[in-house]
């Protein structure tokens, strides 16, 4: 990553779990045990790249709308829901997430749960609570639902169980990706194009700019789980092919792997070529995703 753009990633994310500790802290009573639970996992140490597509892309269309900032809390309640209770026995049974014990580690298992579950109710009470505009309000929690849902992070999760120990399959593991991890990049722009008042072909470019950096993201997180180690992905390493998973390095290899990833990384960077020089941070962030495996 390049330095100044690894500085303003690191302003962005202070900024942004500040509002964050912010509207984790209940107006109405909730049991401290799971109070405690829900900041744990959503306050753990963290780049916030979805929320950063989130505020990067509305700031091309001016200055940065409240509503961006809802909508990025939001995305970033949804995938703390969804580490919470990937890390779970029944799912990948992870002990570490992000440096730290997981959720169902620092807690138990029925606290991980309704933590994900609260959290997860939490994306949609904050739009419909903060978004003024019913018409926005309306379109964001239909984005993050689609995205969330059973045709989405939701449903790659279920195709990403079903498919241990099949053999390797290609056309298996893009289908995992795109809903698995893919959904949620492309929600966080177009989230962005929505607070920030885009017209449809811009939003449609922004999609697909989404679209292409999960692609990337996704393929680097699996070549990383080949060859980094502990410290550097704070998780356990390794472990997919121990699962038998479907990964782009098992079906293809390594080397065409991280040619599939460059080449997703050089398609997000194409399709907002439109905006120029004011998408420049989401240029940058295209490539780190695919430079994350080098």
């Amino acid at each position: 990553m390049h330095p100044d753009f690894a500085e303003r990633m690191r302003a962005f994310a202070t900024e942004f779990n500040g509002r964050f500790d912010r509207l984790l802290t209940p107006t109405e009573p909730v049991a401290k045990r799971l109070h405690d639970a829900v900041r744990y996992a959503a306050l753990a140490p963290g780049k916030r790249i979805r929320p950063f597509l989130v505020v990067a892309t509305a700031k091309l269309f001016g200055p940065v709308p409240d509503d961006a900032w809802t909508a990025a809390v939001a995305i970033e309640c949804v995938h703390a829901f969804s580490l919470v209770h990937d890390d779970l026995p029944a799912m990948d049974n992870d002990d570490l997430r992000r440096g730290r014990p997981t959720c169902h580690r620092r807690f138990d298992e029925p606290t991980a749960i309704l933590a994900g579950d609260a959290l997860v109710a939490l994306a949609f009470d904050l739009i419909s609570r903060d978004v003024c505009d019913a018409a926005i309000a309306r379109d964001m929690i239909r984005t993050v639902a689609r995205a969330t849902g059973w045709s989405g992070m939701i449903g790659g999760q279920m195709l990403d169980l079903q498919s241990e120990h099949e053999p390797p399959s290609r056309e298996l593991v893009e289908s995992i990706h795109e809903q698995k991890t893919v959904a949620l990049f492309r929600a966080a722009c177009e989230l962005g194009a929505l607070a920030g008042g885009a017209e449809p072909d811009a939003r449609q470019a922004l999609s697909r700019y989404g679209q292409m950096v999960g692609r990337a993201f996704q393929i680097a997180d699996d070549l990383l789980d080949v060859n980094a180690c502990e410290t550097e992905t704070g998780k356990k390493t390794r472990k997919d092919q121990a699962a038998g998973k479907q990964t782009y390095p098992r079906c293809v290899g390594e080397e065409r792997a991280r040619a599939v990833a460059e080449g997703a990384a050089r398609g997000a960077i194409a399709a907002i070529d439109r905006f120029g020089s004011d998408a420049d941070d989401l240029r940058a962030l295209a490539s780190f995703t695919w430079n994350r495996a080098h």
